[in-house]
């Protein structure tokens, strides 16, 4: 009878996700070569995140206005020709296109805003690793490690 071979190989199993430890500054997670936060770096992302809020707000609402007004005026488009009509619908489009990423700014702040407050901000939303002071400090809205980024950007 034959002895199975022994196992050469050890299977390698994936460090757990880093979790949340709770609320306040030093609780957040880091990358393991990163000092833990400071109530100072967090306070400047937090205020950070309430003056894009603050600035945004206005900005979306010009921004419906705007386009209310365009849908408004531009009719049936009777009497316009190519060019005006072209013209009406660039303009359009370009309010929407406004509009919509200041929305999305919008969600993205208040949204950083809640994972500071619920503990989970500085964890990646697409592998649970760390995503890194550094970048949460250039991109306070950062949702995702650069590794989890770059793969969504070359889809």
């Amino acid at each position: 009878m034959k002895k199975p071979a022994p196992a050469t190989t050890a299977t390698k199993q994936a460090a757990p996700a880093p979790k949340p430890r709770g609320k306040g500054p030093g609780s957040l997670v880091v990358l393991p070569t990163e000092k833990p936060w400071t109530k100072s770096e967090l306070d400047e992302v937090r205020q950070h995140l309430h003056a894009d809020i603050k600035r945004l707000v206005p900005e979306l609402e010009e921004a419906d206005e705007d386009l209310h007004r365009l849908m408004i005026d531009s009719g049936d488009g009777a009497g316009n020709d190519q060019a005006d009509v072209g013209s009406s619908t660039f303009e359009r489009d370009h309010e929407m296109t406004i509009a919509n990423n200041a929305r999305d700014m919008l969600l993205q702040s208040r949204h950083a805003l809640e994972r500071i407050e619920d503990g989970s901000y500085g964890v990646c939303e697409g592998c649970g690793e760390p995503i890194g002071k550094m970048r949460l400090l250039a991109f306070p809205r950062a949702t995702l490690c650069m590794a989890c980024k770059q793969r969504e950007e070359r889809r």
